[in-house]
């Protein structure tokens, strides 16, 4: 395994990590009398002083973000930065301007309550906690406050319709070092230690700073200018003479500091209620439980009086911080390649959540409050921005609506990215991949894509093709695309150096060399590591001249022998530096712009896929001008192909740009179970276009293994088969009989749920609704739906449970109910439609090797499409099957979104169709709209082929005739064995108004 820092090898957050707020060596305060609410700008602004050394103030503000349009409840947004007296103080820390919306800078107008007003279910005064409230909240709506705490310790809170749901600082962890020049700080070091010992303020009460900085006392008084020293600096000074922090060794590394230390934290507390406690949910990625562990717990009465402290550690902080890390292990929260840091914390009542938007390296702690109801975080960062938001929901749905329009909707992908991708390090040469594709059709195994490794390049020269296993590239992408597959080639952000031995010079690193694109190492020069090609620099990807330079290596005429049926994979991108610490790129590494890596690690794998996904739309212009070769904007079409990229690497925001998957994982039973964790986790923190590798990236998987591992896959959002060049092949033909077969269902199954599965993605395009779902997004009036993570839901209509383990026949499953009343009704899609009751604690179900437990939700309507064809391009106008499982009422509806599969004209026209179906006793109605208010219908030839209805229980409850239109008669037949009719051949155009009606004889019983 990689070797990675532990809390204990990592400087500030050991020096944070499990204090007292008394042990803190600053502590802050809001200046009252810098509070103003700004009507423009509706911003709250106000300054924060140090309580005991009167350092350089902190500037805030407090806003309310997203438009009563977006979103009924808006999220708060706290912002803190130092008050350097020079704006452009090069100590001014780095924002990115590349993660956030334009929404997310939208303020809504906002007002000042009292606490009479605001009618909050708290003890407050007026004269200690300042009140705000969005404008315009309607009276049926949810309606949120925010609390802004005048004593100390500073902090915000946010209450939901009267009660307080989040709050920061509540046991004073909030720490920010102000960033310093070195000799500045080591001249004040000794001062720092001399006067540590000295209360400056005399054991006064600290009530207000004025406008010089001095301290306000309770009694009236004034701090004396005598006492106060403008220079003096923030807790990162320890007051021992010296100056600690500036630098960091690991691994033979030295890490010097240009600013010093400069971190920041806050802990952040989500209330629960008696009978209604918050689980706390996401910050991936990690191999490790969706339910969030506590790494912190109350001590017990003998470890207080030991060392004095409440809490006591008991595992290692959950670690964000993007790194290659070779077999990672189980059940731990060290770092691996991707970090969101986003919480959710739903309860029975509501669900809330937080987004940190700081793309450094971060630690995040957890505990459960002494009320047991309430869980802390508490959040340590190396450096970057104070930048918070809290999102009151009140519905889970509310939440990840509200964070993805913070940071942007998911991508809709093109339908072909929804399919079975086969691939493996790597494919030999132009006849294996031949071979490959043909095998496909032989066994009658549909797939849509094929992958080639790091092998198919001229020696790991990304862009380049190996001249002898790959000679005629556009040949072999033309042969897969016949049937309507597609490739794939990997291209990584390191470039391989040209060597003076080389016959020539790799055209892509000196193209980037001359344009002065690559990161520098601390001196100024370009920096140079070492990863598969030997030697390479680094593109700087968060300059927007050098993103703009990369996508237009895509075009057809620079990237040559690459075709429009030809997409991309980026792999080591968090960067993978294989003699860095870490094997990642040393800290001190600087951006074009001058900026420490440390300030922009995390972001440097998102801005990779955008840079990449930007090129598969750049490569469809026309040619461009020679002075706007490299344009840094993008002109988008409607007849434009939508782009598929896969990214290891990821952040917030990553669900713009297209597919991410957990990495290199193992061909293990464990790493199976855990796929489901972490694939929930990535989803509720908004990246949905989510997978992990089928069968297992290291080692050699049992035929039972790879059989459940597909059985899953085909379940989640991202579907691949890939494996290590170490490992045999695993095609699903590989095995035999009857492994064959069994694969050979699981993927045809895959491909008969695409309608719903298209759907449900753009829902997630539209809404920012998770493809993969916890129980507790439909479910949480029920207990066990915040435990359970070895199943999940695909949409509101399927629960899967993956078989986990090894020899297993029969499993039990949770089969939730939103109604204690009137129990949900579910059926047993894979063992013959069997209808059970939700609510109970488990029912046991048998688990054959043939197929997972899956059931779908009465009440609900899924479109399905049952002819077998070699790809998604070929099912396209197939005729639909609409599988309809009615619950106790005798009603389902269901939805199916339609249109071309393929082009952006989609987004930018709105060229969409959204079908409602509603099922009643009375019939089907189907009602087709345009997908946006302001888009066209779009028609398809798709046809209604055939209806199975499931759940009128009894041949009493069935109607004696079925029109369409209420006219043309048309055949039915039901199965009493099944409780399924089926209606043939309604013959109804899918994007076309339609109704079948039921006639009876009598009422339903």
């Amino acid at each position: 395994m990689t070797a990675t820092k532990v809390t204990a090898t990592t400087q500030f957050c050991s020096k944070y990590r499990n204090v007292e707020h008394s042990e803190l060596p600053t502590k802050y305060q809001l200046s009252r009398s810098s509070i103003h609410l700004d009507v423009v700008s509706n911003l709250v602004s106000f300054d924060v002083h140090e309580v005991n050394h009167g350092g350089l103030p902190l500037q805030g503000s407090l806003s309310f973000v997203l438009t009563a349009q977006q979103s009924a409840v808006p999220a708060l947004r706290l912002r803190l930065a130092e008050k350097f007296a020079d704006p452009k103080d090069p100590k001014t820390r780095w924002t990115s301007d590349d993660i956030l919306t334009s929404t997310a800078e939208q303020t809504r107008p906002l007002r000042q309550l009292t606490v009479a007003e605001a009618d909050l279910r708290a003890t407050l005064e007026d004269d200690k906690t300042l009140l705000f409230a969005p404008e315009g909240q309607e009276e049926e709506k949810p309606h949120v406050v925010a609390a802004l705490n005048l004593g100390a310790p500073f902090g915000v809170d946010l209450y939901l319709d009267g009660e307080k749901v989040i709050s920061s600082n509540d046991d004073g962890l909030f720490h920010y070092e102000v960033r310093k020049d070195r000799a500045v700080a080591e001249a004040q070091a000794g001062a720092v230690a001399d006067q540590a010992a000295i209360d400056e303020h005399e054991g006064k009460v600290i009530v207000d700073y004025g406008e010089d900085g001095l301290a306000i006392y309770e009694d009236g008084s004034v701090q004396k200018k005598a006492e106060h020293s403008a220079t003096t600096t923030s807790a990162a000074a320890d007051a021992d003479n010296k100056v600690e922090g500036w630098e960091e060794s690991f691994g033979g590394h030295t890490d010097k500091k240009k600013f010093g230390p400069s971190s920041i934290g806050l802990d952040v507390s989500f209330h629960g209620a008696a009978g209604a406690p918050r689980s706390l949910y996401g910050i991936p990625e990690h191999a490790s439980d969706f339910v969030l562990k506590d790494t912190i717990e109350d001590a017990s009465d003998e470890e207080v009086q030991a060392d004095g402290r409440k809490r006591k550690v008991v595992t290692d902080p959950y670690r964000l911080y993007n790194l290659d890390v070779f077999e990672y292990e189980l059940d731990n929260p060290m770092a691996l390649y991707g970090a969101i840091p986003v919480l959710v914390a739903p309860n029975k009542h509501n669900t809330v959540g937080m987004f940190w938007n700081n793309p450094s390296e971060t630690f995040v702690d957890i505990w459960t409050n002494d009320d047991a109801h309430s869980k802390t975080s508490h959040w340590i960062s190396e450096s970057g921005v104070f930048d918070l938001f809290l999102m009151a929901g009140p519905s889970s749905a509310d939440v990840f609506s509200q964070y993805t329009l913070l940071t942007g909707r998911a991508q809709l992908p093109p339908v072909f990215a929804l399919g079975y991708h086969q691939s493996r390090w790597n494919y030999k040469n132009e006849a294996d991949v031949a071979r490959v594709d043909a095998a496909f059709d032989e066994y009658l195994i549909p797939y849509d894509v094929l992958w080639l490794d790091i092998e198919h390049t001229d020696g790991k020269r990304y862009f380049t093709w190996d001249e002898h296993a790959f000679p005629t590239p556009i040949d072999m992408q033309e042969g897969v695309a016949r049937t309507g597959r597609k490739m794939v080639t990997i291209i990584d952000p390191h470039i391989k150096v040209s060597q003076s031995k080389d016959k020539k010079p790799f055209y892509i690193h000196t193209e980037a060399e001359e344009l002065g694109l690559f990161i520098k190492d601390e001196q100024g020069n370009d920096f140079k590591g070492w990863c598969w090609p030997g030697e390479s620099s680094y593109v700087d990807f968060t300059s927007p001249k050098a993103r703009a330079w990369w996508r237009h290596q895509f075009r057809y005429e620079n990237y040559q022998g690459s075709t429009k049926n030809l997409y991309t994979w980026n792999d080591m991108n968090e960067p993978s530096v294989f003699n860095g610490p870490e094997v990642s790129m040393r800290k001190g590494c600087m951006s074009l712009a001058g900026v420490e890596h440390r300030e922009w690690h995390n972001l440097y794998g998102i801005l990779f896929q955008r840079s990449t996904m930007e090129g598969q739309l750049v490569r469809q212009q026309p040619p461009p001008q020679p002075l706007s070769a490299f344009a840094e904007t993008l002109d988008l079409v409607p007849e434009m192909q939508r782009p598929f990229v896969l990214s290891r690497a990821f952040s917030a925001g990553s669900q713009r740009y297209g597919a991410v998957w957990t990495g290199d994982n193992t061909a293990e039973w464990g790493h199976l179970r855990y796929a489901t964790k972490m694939l929930l986790s990535m989803s509720v923190a908004g990246l949905t276009f989510v997978g992990a590798d089928v069968g297992g990236f290291f080692g050699t998987p049992s035929t039972e293994l790879l059989t459940r591992w597909n059985q899953a896959a085909i379940y989640q959002p991202f579907f691949r088969g890939h494996a290590h060049h170490d490992s045999p092949r695993r095609e699903p033909w590989v095995f035999g009989e009857p492994t064959t077969s069994r694969i050979r269902a699981a993927i045809r199954e895959r491909y008969a749920m695409l309608p719903y599965i298209y759907t449900l993605f753009h829902a997630c395009y539209a809404q920012g609704m998770p493809i993969m779902r916890p129980l507790w997004v439909h479910f949480p009036q029920q207990p066990q739906s915040f435990s359970e993570e070895d199943q999940f839901l695909l949409g509101d209509a399927l629960l899967v449970k993956p078989i986990v383990e090894e020899g297993v026949e029969v499993t039990h499953v949770f089969l939730p109910s939103d109604d204690e009343q009137k129990k949900t009704v579910w059926y047993h899609v894979t063992d013959g439609f069997k209808r059970f009751f939700g609510g109970k604690t488990y029912e046991n179900v048998p688990a054959p090797l043939d197929a997972i437990p899956v059931f779908q939700r009465g009440g609900t309507i899924m479109p399905r499409k049952q002819r077998v064809r070699r790809s998604s391009e070929l099912m396209r106008d197939d005729p639909l099957t609409l599988v309809i499982a009615l619950d106790e009422n005798f009603e389902a509806r269901g939805e199916l979104y339609v249109d071309d599969e393929r082009s952006l004209a989609a987004e930018l026209n709105g060229e969409g169709t959204s079908i409602s179906f509603h099922q009643t006793k009375d019939g089907l109605r189907s009602t087709a709209t345009a997908a946006t208010l302001q888009g066209k219908r779009y028609t398809s030839l798709m046809w209604v082929e055939r209806i199975e209805v499931y759940g009128f229980q009894s041949e009493a409850n069935l109607p004696k005739q079925v029109l369409v239109g209420g006219e043309r008669t048309v055949e039915f037949q039901y199965d009493a064995a099944s409780d399924r009719l089926v209606v043939r051949k309604p013959q109804v155009l899918v994007t076309d108004d339609w109704e079948l009606r039921f006639v009876y004889n009598q009422s339903l019983e």
